[in-house]
Formats: C-alpha cells, structure tokens, sequence
C-alpha cells in the first residue's frame, strides 16, 4: 500500500514538472514572437520598391508629355474578341460588346485623345462596301487604331486596302485568312507607322488550331500639335 501511494505521488511530481516545463516554453514563444512582431511592425516598408508604379494602360513605362499612351490586342482565334486601351480608357473588348468578326477600328481625336467612332467590319461573310465608307470618312488629323479577329481578310479588296496604307500601314496588302494584325495610325500621316504587327496564318506556326497566336502590342502616339 506504501509503496503504490509513492508510486503516484512520483508520478504526480513528475507530471507537474512538466507541465511547468511546457508552459515555460510556450510563455518563452509568445515572447519571442511578440517582440518579432514589434521589429518587424517598427521596420520602415519603401512601398517604392516592393510594388511597380503603375503605367496608362498597363504600359511597361510611362509615356513622355504630350503623347498618348496606348495598348491592344488582337482576337484570340475566334473565341476572344481583341482589345483596344487608349490613355487608361478601355474603347474596345469582348467586355464592352463592341468587337466583333473582321477588322475593328477606333478613331481617335488626334489632339485631345477623344474617342470618336469604333466600329468591325466582318471580313469573312460580310460587305466590304460599309467598311470602305468608313475610311474614305475618316477626318485628317485622327488617330486610327486597328485589330483583326478570326478572318480580317477574305473580303478585303485593292481600294481598301489602299485606303488603310494611306493611314500608313506597311503590312495590310499582304494581310490573308485568319492573319493577326494589330495596327495604330492616322489620317494624313507622311510616313509609314511605327506601330503595326502582323503574324500570318500557317499550319506550321500557327498556336491554335487554324489560328496563329495574339498579338499585342503597346505603345506612346503623339498628339497633334497643329
């Protein structure tokens, strides 16, 4: 009988040993994290350095003054519709409800970066006639941007393709079936623009089945200064 009340008085001390033992841990724990967490908080954070500082549009860079700062995307096949970003003002996306088949054009007052007009045009099963209307309406002095989605081509005649090569494109006389093309240019240009890209449409390249890949492709345009 002795001996089994001295069994459990041993086997109490040792319990309450510890137990004193761990909650001596875990006091030294939450000192320890406590005053971690008080450098930390006290540590001065350069927002600078730990997030980007954020570009019209999206762009990798601002734009110097008196330009405008400009983003788009051409269509993904013929499943997303492209996108056109002018000055951190979206005009066109699959958002808006305003792309569509073909070719789709924004117009842009060349001085104040006012959106003026957008339209698409479809080039696969559509009228060709609309679209040459449009251009021959366009005003000198108005920034013109442009991008395909599924077919901008098949439709595509001589006088509108002249049409869009007088706005200063390079690439649109050879633009075929299912080619992406993004473009930005402007009524009265005298030279060629800067800002165009154009992939063709080829079973060896192509990134989707029938399609090649986006394009996409930023930029700074400069305003109209007459």
């Amino acid at each position: 009988m002795f001996r089994a009340s001295g069994i459990l008085k041993l086997a109490a001390l040792i319990l309450v040993f510890l137990l004193a033992v761990f909650l001596a841990f875990q006091l030294l724990e939450i000192n320890v994290e406590f005053k971690l967490g008080s450098m930390a908080r006290s540590l001065p954070v350069n927002e600078a350095q730990t997030k980007p500082p954020a570009h019209k549009c999206g762009l990798s860079k601002a734009c110097p003054p008196e330009h405008f700062a400009f983003k788009l995307a051409s269509g993904a096949a013929s499943v997303v519709g492209p996108r056109m970003c002018l000055e951190d003002k979206l005009l066109m996306s699959g958002v808006k409800n305003n792309v569509g088949r073909g070719i789709n054009i924004a117009l842009i007052n060349g001085k104040t970066g006012e959106l003026l007009k957008t339209g698409f045009y479809d080039m696969w099963a559509g009228d060709v006639a609309p679209f040459i209307k449009f251009l021959k309406e366009i005003e000198d002095g108005t920034i013109v941007m442009m991008a395909s989605f599924d077919d901008p081509a098949t439709k595509l005649n001589d006088e509108a393709r002249k049409l869009i090569t007088d706005l200063g494109s390079s690439a649109v006389g050879n633009l075929g079936f299912r080619d992406n093309w993004v473009f930005v240019g402007g009524k009265g240009i005298k030279t060629k623009s800067p800002f165009e890209q154009h992939i063709k449409n080829s079973a060896d390249t192509n990134k989707y089945e029938g399609w090649p890949e986006v394009l996409e492709m930023e930029g700074c345009v400069p305003k109209r200064q007459d």
